[in-house]
């Protein structure tokens, strides 16, 4: 993709809390009307990026543009273009959902015709048409955050940014929020996120795998998976703790993944080394009830590829 082409330009960026780099020569790009992920655990970076984005926070070096414009030296410029939800949004708890609605519109300087237009229009996607009377402070978890996303797209941004919008909202809630992102991609809305969910991450149109303030891998979720070197074998029995910490160690074997009641186990050949692991647990006193080549998932190819980073 070239520069000029990109909805949003991130590069070299960096950023310092004292003496912490909580984000270190971050560099990517998003095309327009993607959707592009921000994944990793907690003080990764995903929320400095999001907010040196936003034209919250300046980075200490590395240029940000967003729709061609230079967020540094025009912030002011960029922000009508642009649209930030926090992990925590400002929703007005005493205010009933209409009247937020309209206080962003308000504060975006939406004229008045559109404003109804647009908010109805925004209702009706949320669901939340039966609920625009009802206090802010008297919603679920999941409306809240789906209030949240209409006042952020009331005065129709160009790119929006999201950091974890979904995070402890129930399964339905969250399927109704993806349904609205799809939607905002389909008429060409760019979406920068950040997610702690892996099956989000599979939902993005790219992903950038962040760790201590870096960008490790960043591609499609398919091109993710295609380069996570080995097999991936998954080991189900009545003592999957137990069985992790039996196989670790073991010839053949990459790395090691608890995932509920099975050990995701990355290794250089499974059809070689599934009855060699099957063999060594059952010496150790564990009876596997199955052992199973699968396709790996974001969690997996995250853990591989920290793997391989610390070996020497």
């Amino acid at each position: 993709m070239a520069p000029e082409e990109a909805a949003v330009l991130v590069s070299r960026i960096s950023r310092r809390f004292g003496t912490v780099e909580a984000v270190r020569e971050v560099s990517f790009a998003v095309a327009p009307g993607e959707i592009f992920g921000l994944v990793g655990p907690d003080g990764a970076g995903k929320t400095t990026i999001l907010r040196m984005l936003a034209g919250v926070l300046a980075p200490d070096s590395g240029e940000l543009r967003l729709d061609g414009i230079d967020v540094r030296a025009a912030p002011e410029q960029a922000k009508p273009r642009l649209s930030y939800m926090p992990q925590r949004f400002g929703l007005y708890e005493d205010m009933t959902v209409a009247e937020n609605i309209l206080f962003y519109a308000t504060l975006f300087a939406v004229p008045g015709r559109e404003r109804r237009e647009r908010g109805q229009e925004l209702l009706r996607a949320a669901g939340l048409e039966p609920f625009r009377r009802r206090l802010a402070g008297q919603l679920s978890g999941g409306m809240k955050q789906k209030l949240g996303l209409v006042c952020a797209l009331i005065h129709t941004p160009r790119v929006l940014l999201l950091d974890e919008p979904t995070t402890g909202v129930d399964p339905v809630s969250r399927r109704d929020f993806w349904a609205i992102l799809y939607g905002l991609r389909e008429s060409g809305v760019t979406i920068v996120l950040s997610t702690a969910y892996m099956d989000e991450a599979e939902r993005c149109s790219r992903l950038a795998l962040l760790h201590a303030g870096r960008i490790q891998a960043c591609d499609t979720p398919a091109g993710l998976k295609a380069a996570m070197p080995g097999a991936l074998l998954a080991v189900a029995g009545t003592d999957p703790r137990g069985m992790h910490d039996a196989l670790a160690g073991a010839p053949g074997v990459q790395g090691l993944l608890l995932m509920g009641d099975h050990v995701h186990v990355r290794v250089d050949d499974a059809a070689r080394r599934a009855p060699e692991l099957r063999a060594s647990l059952a010496a150790q006193g564990f009876a596997p009830s199955s052992i199973m080549e699968i396709e790996p998932g974001i969690e997996d190819i995250f853990v591989a590829l920290l793997g391989a980073k610390a070996r020497p």
